[in-house]
């Protein structure tokens, strides 16, 4: 499973803002659309496309459209933070929720809502913006594939190693698109230097 880290420079001066624990919740979700389009144009580069012929004001072409449509798995809450990049660029695509909630003490993740549209024939990308010990994530994917989805692409802005070891040993064959490798998770599973709890900051909670 290849793990693609952002390398854009406005990506990093959007994630040092996010990390700033000054930042207050109004700018905080500025910044999370702004590296949420950053990843969604990454994490879907490598989409196929097919001709298409149209006339132009002066002459007849051919252009290039997108082959598949795209559906976007937000884990709630916190991913829902990363949804709107999505449905603004892309002209087709469907919206499916996995609610998955970590208990604090455990650092385990229970399932509380799941509702998926039809994944048959569609890239997948299923989204939170923290990949931590990678357990949410790995249960996510399960339940998108078992709803039938072959081609799937985790999305994320901060990551940690452990996260990402723990789900390139679930599924190994998807790609991983992050915006930040950072160094470790603390006792509490928390990623270090990371940004705190993304949903309470995005949702000033």
């Amino acid at each position: 499973m290849p793990l693609l880290v952002l390398a854009h420079p406005l990506g990093a001066h959007v994630l040092t803002h996010l990390r700033d624990q000054t930042t207050k919740p109004a700018l905080f979700r500025t910044l999370s659309y702004q590296i949420g389009l950053l990843l969604a144009l990454e994490a879907t580069r490598d989409l196929t496309t097919v001709a298409k012929y149209i006339d132009t004001p002066l002459e007849p072409m051919a252009g290039r459209v997108l082959a598949q449509p795209l559906a976007i798995v937000p884990i709630l809450r916190a991913g829902l933070g990363m949804v709107q990049p999505f449905l603004d660029i892309f002209p087709d695509v469907s919206v499916g929720y996995v609610g998955l909630e970590r208990d604090h003490t455990t650092a385990i993740a229970r399932s509380y809502y799941c509702k998926l549209p039809p994944l048959a024939g569609k890239r997948v990308l299923v989204v939170d913006p923290m990949l931590a010990t990678g357990g949410s994530a790995a249960q996510a994917i399960d339940v998108v594939k078992a709803a039938g989805a072959k081609e799937i692409v985790f999305v994320c802005i901060v990551s940690s190693p452990e996260g990402v070891a723990k789900l390139q040993g679930a599924h190994p064959e998807i790609t991983i698109h992050t915006g930040a490798l950072d160094r470790e998770l603390n006792a509490k599973k928390y990623i270090l230097p990371g940004l705190g709890d993304f949903g309470d900051r995005l949702y000033g909670t």
